[in-house]
C-alpha cells in the first residue's frame, strides 16, 4: 500500500523542485524559480493535465526520472539492460520515498518481475541552488544483469525553453560555445575517447529565447565524470522536452551479480532566472563549497612558473637554476619542472613509465635544483603522466601485457605512447610506488602536474572487457592514494590541456590546466567558456612566450598578463628572452595579482555579452565593495569609436571610485576619457545603466579597471 505523498518538494534559496509521485514512476513536475506557499503542488498537477491526442496513446507515457521501454517510452530509454530473461523491457514501479528534509530525497522503485531495484537520489544545496542527482540500479536476481546504459535522472524542461548552448572544441581550443535552436528530434553529443575530451564536453545550458548574461531563464547541466559520456536533449512530437545525461558504457563493462549495484555519475543541475552569469555563480559557489578541499580554498593560489614552453626536453641543472632566478625575480611563487626529468626522456619517444630521476642529466638527483628553488622562496612541483607508457621504456619491455588493447587489432599510434591498464591492481601498485618513491625521496615536492596525453582507442583490459569505467575509477583511486600518502601535495589535472576538466576529477584534484594554448586571444574565449561551470581559481592560466608556440601569434606582454591575471596565474616561457623592461612589467603584473587574487578567487563573475570586438567581464566581491573589470579588445570596431562599457554587479545605490589599474602605461591616439575619470566618484547606477565611454585603443589591448565603494 502506498505510504508516501503524491508530491515531493525540495527547495533552495531561490529554486523549487517538485516531483510527481502519483504514477508508478517519479516525474519532475516543476523545476525553476522558488514557489510561494500559496502555490500547492496539487495545483500544478491539475494544470498539467493532458488528454488523449489524435493517433496516439490513450494515456501518454510519462517522462520519469528513468523513462524505460517497459513504460512504453519512445524517446531514449534511461536504462539499457539485458540478461537471459526480460531485463531489456524493465519498468520499475515506485514503492517508497525517503525524505528527511527539504534538501534531499531518495526514490526507491522495484521491478518485481525482473528482480531489479532502482534508486534515484536528489540533493539540492540550499545556499548554491545546485542539485546533485544520481541513479543506482541493483540486481536482485541470481541471473547476471548486464548494464549497457544507466542515465542519471532525466529532467523535463518547460516548453518556453527553446535554445541549447553547448560546449565543443579541439586541442588548444577547448570550451567553445555554440548556440542552436531546439528542434524536433534529439540533440546528441557522445564521447568515446576515454577522458572528458577536448571536443565534446559533458555539459549543456538550456535557455529561453532572449536570455543573456544578466537576464532571463536558463538551466545548466554537467555530468561530473572523466570517462565516456552521452548528452541528449530531445523535443518529442507531443511538445515535451527532456535532458538526459549518463556514462557511455562499452559492451560488457558493467555486469552485475546478485545484490551488486551500479551508480551513475552525478549530474549537477542548476537554474537561474537572472541570466547566464547568475547560473555560473551558482556553480562556482558549489565548487568552492562542496568539491574543492577546505585547505585549497583557504590558501592563496601561488603564481606558477612552468618549464615546458621554456625548455621542453632540454633539461640542464645550470639552465634550470638560471630560469628559477629570473622567474623568482619576476614574481613566481612555485617552480614546476615539466616533462623531461626521468629516465631516458630526451623527447616524447621514450621514458614514460620509468619514473626515476635520470642521473645522466641530474647526477646528484633533483636536490640541487629543488634546494635552489626553495632558497629563492618558491615551492617546487613536478610533472607525471602515470597512465601512459612508451614502448621504448624499461616498464614496457618488462610488461608489454600491461597496456589496454583488443585482441587481433594492432595498436593505433598516438604520441608514441600506449595506455596502461589501471584495472590491474599490480599496475596501480607499481605506479603508486614509483610516484611515492619520488615524493618520499624529495619531500620538498608539494605539487604534481598530472597529465594524460592521448585518447584511449582500444579499451580492452586483461580480461578482454572494455575498461573505461573501471579505468576512470582507478585513476581517481590512484590520485587519492597518492594524496593520502602525501597530504601536502597538490595535484593539477591536465590532459593535453583541457581534455579532463570536470567535477569528477576536480573532486580528487586541486587545479586544472585549462588549455595547452597560451595564446592570450584564444585564452579569452577558452576561459570564458570554461567559466560557465568552473571558477577562476582552478583555471590554470599562464603568461606565454612572446610568440605563441601553437598559433605563432605575437601579443603584447601587457595583454598576456591581463588575460592570465583572471585565473590561477602562472608564467610559461623561456625567461632568457625577456628584456629588463619585460621583467619589470611581469613584476608589476604579478604583484597586482597578489594584491587582488583573493577577490578574483572568491568573487562573483559577471560576463558581458559578446559583441564581436572584445571579450569583457568583471569580478565583484560578495559585499559589492570592490570590483575588477576587464576590457579585452580583440579586433578593431567597425565604427570610429568603441561602445560604452557597463560595469555589471555593483550596488546601484552606492558610490564608487574608478581607477584603471592595468596597464601601468598606455599609449593613446589622443587624449581620452581615461584622463578625466581616474579617481573620480560615480554611482553604481550610472556605471551599470549608463556605462563609461571606452577609449580608442589598438586591437589586442587589455584594460583592467577597479571600482571601490566609497
Amino acid at each position: 500500500m502506498k505510504n508516501y505523498p503524491d508530491y515531493t518538494h525540495l527547495c533552495s534559496d531561490t529554486t523549487s523542485l517538485i516531483v510527481d509521485c502519483r504514477r508508478q514512476t517519479p516525474i519532475v513536475l516543476y523545476w525553476g524559480s522558488k514557489l510561494s506557499d500559496t502555490t500547492l503542488p496539487s495545483m500544478l498537477g491539475l494544470l498539467c493535465t493532458r488528454q488523449e491526442a489524435k493517433c496516439a496513446l490513450v494515456v501518454e507515457t510519462p517522462i520519469s526520472l528513468s523513462p524505460c521501454l517497459g513504460d512504453g517510452f519512445t524517446g531514449q530509454p534511461a536504462l539499457d539492460l539485458f540478461n537471459d530473461g526480460l531485463a531489456w523491457s524493465a519498468g520499475a514501479k515506485l514503492i517508497d520515498v525517503k525524505q528527511a528534509n527539504k534538501s534531499s530525497v531518495i526514490f526507491l522503485s522495484v521491478d518485481e518481475v525482473r528482480d531489479i531495484s532502482l534508486e534515484h537520489r536528489l540533493d539540492l544545496d540550499y545556499e548554491t541552488n545546485v542539485l546533485s542527482a544520481s541513479t543506482s540500479i541493483t540486481n536482485q536476481s541470481t541471473t547476471k544483469l548486464n548494464v549497457n546504459y544507466c542515465a542519471a535522472p532525466t529532467f523535463t524542461m518547460p516548453d518556453h525553453i527553446n535554445k541549447i548552448l553547448s560546449f565543443e572544441g579541439r586541442w588548444s581550443m577547448e570550451f567553445q560555445t555554440n548556440s542552436i535552436d531546439l528542434f524536433l528530434g534529439a540533440f546528441v553529443r557522445e564521447n568515446r575517447k576515454g577522458k572528458t575530451s577536448h571536443d565534446n564536453w559533458p555539459g549543456v545550458v538550456l535557455h529561453a529565447e532572449h536570455t543573456n548574461e544578466q537576464q532571463g531563464e536558463c538551466y545548466g547541466y554537467h555530468l561530473g565524470w572523466s570517462g565516456n559520456h552521452r548528452t541528449r536533449v530531445e523535443l518529442l512530437p507531443e511538445q515535451r522536452t527532456y535532458v538526459q545525461m549518463g556514462e557511455l558504457l562499452g559492451n560488457g563493462e558493467i555486469s552485475l551479480e546478485k545484490d551488486q549495484t551500479y551508480t551513475s555519475p552525478t549530474l549537477y543541475v542548476s537554474y537561474s532566472q537572472h541570466g547566464f552569469s547568475a547560473l555560473s555563480h551558482n556553480f562556482h559557489r558549489f565548487v568552492r563549497k562542496h568539491i574543492l578541499s577546505d585547505r585549497i580554498t583557504k590558501m592563496p593560489r601561488p603564481i606558477h612558473y612552468n618549464t615546458w614552453e621554456g625548455i621542453y626536453f632540454d633539461h640542464d641543472v645550470t639552465t634550470l637554476k638560471q630560469l628559477a632566478n629570473i622567474m623568482s625575480n619576476a614574481g613566481a611563487e612555485r617552480f614546476v619542472l615539466d616533462d623531461g626529468w626521468f629516465l631516458g626522456r630526451r623527447n616524447d619517444n621514450a621514458g614514460l613509465g620509468d619514473w626515476v630521476v635520470d642521473k645522466s642529466i641530474y647526477p646528484d638527483g633533483l636536490n640541487p635544483i629543488i634546494e635552489h628553488v626553495n632558497d629563492l622562496g618558491m615551492a617546487f612541483g613536478i610533472w607525471f603522466e602515470p597512465e601512459m607508457v612508451n614502448p621504448n621504456s624499461e616498464l614496457y619491455r618488462a610488461h608489454p601485457d600491461w597496456v589496454l588493447s583488443t585482441t587481433g587489432n594492432p595498436q593505433i599510434d598516438f604520441r608514441n605512447q600506449l595506455v596502461l591498464d589501471l584495472t590491474r591492481s599490480e599496475v596501480c601498485d607499481y605506479l603508486f610506488e614509483q610516484i611515492s618513491d619520488v615524493l618520499t625521496e624529495y619531500p620538498q615536492i608539494t605539487y604534481i602536474k598530472w597529465d594524460m596525453n592521448r585518447d584511449i582507442n582500444h579499451t580492452g583490459n586483461a580480461k578482454g572487457i572494455s575498461a573505461i569505467h573501471n579505468q576512470t575509477k582507478a585513476v581517481y583511486a590512484l590520485i587519492d592514494r597518492v594524496k593520502h600518502a602525501h597530504p601536502k601535495v597538490e595535484i593539477e589535472s591536465c590532459s593535453s590541456g583541457g581534455a579532463r576538466v570536470d567535477y569528477g576529477v576536480l573532486a580528487h584534484t586541486d587545479r586544472i590546466w585549462t588549455s595547452d594554448s597560451n595564446d592570450a586571444l584564444d585564452r579569452l574565449m577558452i576561459q570564458r567558456g570554461c567559466s560557465f561551470f568552473f571558477p577562476s581559481e582552478i583555471m590554470g592560466s599562464h603568461v606565454g612566450p612572446r610568440e605563441c608556440h601553437i598559433t605563432g601569434r605575437q601579443i603584447s606582454l601587457e595583454t598576456r598578463i591581463a588575460v592570465a591575471f583572471f585565473g590561477s596565474m602562472g608564467m610559461e616561457m623561456d625567461p632568457r628572452e625577456l628584456s629588463d623592461d619585460d621583467i619589470a612589467m611581469l613584476q608589476s603584473g604579478t604583484q597586482l595579482y597578489k594584491d587582488y587574487r583573493h577577490l578574483i578567487h572568491s568573487g562573483r563573475l559577471y560576463r558581458s555579452e559578446l559583441n564581436g570586438h572584445s571579450v569583457d567581464f568583471g569580478i565583484v566581491s560578495d559585499d559589492k565593495s570592490t570590483g575588477l573589470f576587464a576590457y579585452n579588445s580583440v579586433v578593431e570596431t567597425r565604427r570610429t569609436m568603441p561602445r560604452k562599457y557597463r560595469f555589471d554587479g555593483l550596488d546601484k545605490a552606492a558610490n564608487y571610485k574608478l581607477n584603471m589599474i592595468w596597464p601601468t602605461q598606455l599609449k593613446e591616439y589622443s587624449s581620452s576619457i581615461l584622463s578625466v575619470v581616474e579617481d573620480q566618484i560615480f554611482s553604481g547606477e550610472a556605471l551599470m545603466k549608463f556605462g563609461m565611454q571606452l577609449p580608442i585603443v589598438f586591437p589586442q589591448t587589455s584594460l583592467i579597471f577597479k571600482l571601490s565603494k566609497q
